[in-house]
């Protein structure tokens, strides 16, 4: 992997901070949180909380201006197939970098937060966040890791990242039109989430949304780490009383959040990881929670860690775009800002996990499904080249909205659960996971938390005490030993029995009384994944035995 002048970069940026006015360096954590709210950031909320707003187009990740860098020499590892990865030129980049510099000149205070991504110091990624606002250090505080004693061990020592997040200021529409993306009014953007890999630079300007820092960061661990033999993944880990570690992947509304938080398995990290030659790291050192209507009786953990009363300057959990009122209480069920509203907090505190937030090579792994057609199985084994196909599909269904009581399920396929953020070629993730599975005997079941007995309307979803038992039986092993029918449509593996569950129900057609209309949903579905294949994955060097695994294939 090349690195173009990233030193002689990161030198003028350090010329660059050494010009401004102030610039507040590894300050304390109370520092931050006391300049945030007098510097008017945020405001302190009934429990100590900092709730904070943001303006409509910072309510999310904006993922049509966010672009990288497309130079020869890295250009290859990129696969630009992705709608995802946008490309930018050289030169508007530097015409970017420039006016960031600029930008950091005019401000009054400018915070410098270093900090490291990744629990395991031998890939340990040094990041220095420069950054307009003492609320955006506070949450690099909340998210990213201390530098560890022994730093010198990482493959990365030499080789930092320096992330510019100025989230309020705004690009000169006007300098950059036929340059970057046209808005809907004809307009041209004024946001840039833009990586640099190679010069090993991202630039942040006008997305105030917190999760774009997050996820910048995730994304050049998942760009870097495929050329040290680490597998990044967008995942969940936990550790038994065994010391056997899970890794749980899936999409939005399929349980993750809720299956991971098990009161009897130490948390190693709720959302990003990397699978080493020695086991499994978080990379992060906090957690952003959503926080639309949070049940604080279904994820009490959650619930405590943002909302446990706590003097201010101690609490430092962020409370983004959260409908707050005046007395400083927050109305979690009210989505009229943002149903993405977000809480960022540290891993301290929550109660069950892991300090060091790194364990052994997973006994096994889980993707979840929230299938709303009703056609896939409850549970099911993958051997190494399903695994690899669901991986690459990464499936689930969203529900549309409801009318008259109708309501259609929409199928949604996010490469490695996590396709805004995986930038390399797919087949390098893909053969990674196979590899991995393969060496470190690694079990892996496709478990379905959606809807049995019909698709959503007709059937139910399926009751989560099933799903724990499921959960628990693919842990503990208790389907290591157990007879599978492989299903011809799907490609899957699925028990003839498994504790705690009615046997009936891991069949699907069984608890359909439509039995036609079973077949022609799942052969419908089967089509879905053979389509979408075909149109992602049609130009890309996929091998013959994982393609045969694809469903309707």
């Amino acid at each position: 992997m090349d690195n173009i002048n990233f030193n002689e970069t990161h030198k003028k940026i350090d010329e660059v901070l050494n010009e401004c006015k102030t610039v507040i360096t590894n300050a304390d954590r109370k520092r931050l949180i006391g300049d945030s709210v007098s510097n008017n950031e945020c405001m302190v909320s009934k429990s100590g909380a900092l709730a904070t707003w943001n303006e409509p187009d910072s309510t999310g990740r904006s993922p049509k201006d966010t672009v990288m860098v497309k130079r020869p020499a890295s250009q290859i590892h990129i696969d630009w197939n992705s709608p995802n990865n946008l490309p930018i030129t050289e030169s508007v980049f530097d015409e970017v970098f420039q006016d960031a510099l600029d930008m950091m000149h005019k401000h009054n205070r400018i915070y410098v937060n270093d900090r490291v991504i990744g629990a395991d110091s031998e890939y340990s990624l040094p990041v220095k966040v420069i950054t307009s606002e003492a609320l955006t250090s506070v949450f690099v505080d909340n998210m990213f890791r201390p530098i560890p004693e022994d730093l010198d061990k990482s493959c990365f020592s030499d080789k930092p990242f320096y992330l510019i997040a100025l989230p309020f200021n705004k690009l000169d529409q006007a300098k950059y039109e036929w340059k970057l993306r046209k808005l809907p009014n004809g307009k041209t953007t004024n946001i840039i989430v833009a990586f640099d890999f190679d010069r090993r630079l991202g630039i942040i300007i006008g997305s105030a949304y917190m999760g774009s820092v997050k996820k910048m960061m995730f994304t050049v661990m998942n760009y870097y780490l495929p050329f040290e033999n680490v597998l990044p993944l967008h995942c969940s880990a936990n550790e038994g009383n065994d010391g056997k570690t899970a890794l749980i992947l899936g999409l939005s509304g399929t349980g993750k959040t809720t299956l991971s938080a098990d009161p009897r398995r130490a948390l190693l990290g709720d959302d990003e990881h990397g699978w080493s030659n020695k086991g499994v790291a978080n990379f992060e050192y906090g957690c952003y929670a959503k926080m639309i209507n949070i049940n604080p009786e279904k994820e009490p953990d959650i619930y405590k860690a943002v909302m446990h009363p706590d003097y201010y300057l101690n609490h430092g959990a962020i409370v983004e775009n959260a409908m707050t009122y005046p007395d400083g209480e927050f109305d979690f069920n009210d989505e009229r800002l943002t149903p993405n509203s977000r809480a960022s907090y540290p891993l301290s505190s929550l109660s069950n996990i892991k300090k060091s937030s790194v364990g052994g090579h997973p006994s096994t792994i889980l993707f979840l499904t929230a299938d709303a057609t009703g056609v896939l199985p409850p549970v099911s084994k993958l051997d190494r080249n399903q695994a690899m196909l669901w991986f690459l599909m990464g499936y689930t269904s969203k529900l549309a909205g409801t009318e008259t009581g109708v309501v259609e399920p929409q199928s949604t396929f996010s490469r490695f659960f996590g396709a805004p953020f995986m930038p390399a070629l797919p087949k390098v993730y893909a053969k990674m996971l196979g590899d991995k599975m393969e060496e470190h005997n690694t079990s892996v079941y496709l478990i379905n938390t959606g809807w049995s007995g019909g698709k959503v309307g007709v059937g139910k979803r399926i009751d989560l005490t099933y799903t724990r038992a499921m959960v628990e039986a693919a842990l503990n092993g208790d389907l290591t030993n157990v007879e599978f029918v492989h299903d011809e449509l799907f490609h899957v593996n699925v028990p003839k029995s498994c504790p705690g569950v009615p046997a009936e129900m891991l069949f699907p057609i069984n608890t359909w009384s439509n039995k036609e209309e079973y077949v022609k949903t799942a052969k419908n579905l089967a089509k879905e994944f053979s389509d979408y294949f075909d149109k992602a994955y049609g130009r890309n060097d996929i091998a013959p035995d994982i393609i045969k695994n694809c469903p309707g294939k």
